[in-house]
């Protein structure tokens, strides 16, 4: 391992608990390969647009007709992804499902002809399987026998992730973050029990 990718998407920045989370996998990563370089892309600002009509008119013809806009971003995006060896994923869970930072950095990656491609069978992903660990922050439940409402977040980015090639997808949430602060402490250190376990294990990564 010497890249990580460190993808954050709460608009509250580093006082997220998504974020939170996320860095608290980073720092555990880290300790079992402390040489490796961190490329932290926080879009929770809403700093990663919408694609554009340049990138639109690229998916909808054979070929690119166009490296400007939306394009060149795309590219820097899918450069930072397919350089990592690890990417790691913080993201809180809106309307019950992801939030459209989110999705707008996803538009930007899966990407006919860079990240997929179209065969007969469907779509193929071209990227190299990689670990993808996503931190989850919800103020409700979604998962387990407390759940109180539907998740469309994991089950979406399984598939989409899966479409470009990521299928080795690792899910840590802390669930139920609008309950009050005793709840709030009680799911992080289960969540913290869930991480020690996993990071124990000699093939984690």
């Amino acid at each position: 391992m010497k890249k990580i990718l460190h993808v954050s998407c709460s608009p509250r920045g580093e006082a997220a608990e998504s974020y939170r989370l996320s860095s608290r996998i980073v720092a555990l990563l880290r300790e079992r390969e402390p040489s490796a370089d961190v490329t932290h892309r926080n879009i929770g600002d809403g700093s990663i647009p919408h694609v554009d009509m340049s990138y639109a008119m690229s998916q909808a013809s054979l070929h690119d007709v166009s490296q400007e806009g939306s394009m060149a971003l795309s590219d820097i995006l899918v450069d930072e992804l397919e350089s990592a060896d690890v990417v790691v994923i913080g993201t809180p869970m809106h309307n019950l499902t992801v939030p459209s930072t989110l999705k707008a950095w996803l538009d930007h990656v899966v990407r006919a002809r860079r990240t997929f491609t179209m065969t007969s069978a469907g779509k193929v992903g071209t990227l190299h399987d990689r670990p993808v660990y996503i931190a989850v922050a919800s103020g409700g439940r979604f998962s387990g026998e407390r759940a109180r409402q539907p998740d469309f977040l994991t089950p979406y980015l399984t598939t989409i992730l899966a479409m470009i090639g990521l299928h080795d997808l690792r899910f840590f949430s802390v669930e139920g973050t609008g309950a009050g602060t005793e709840a709030v402490a009680a799911t992080r250190d289960a969540t913290e029990t869930a991480l020690q376990v996993h990071f124990s294990m000699p093939d984690a990564i």
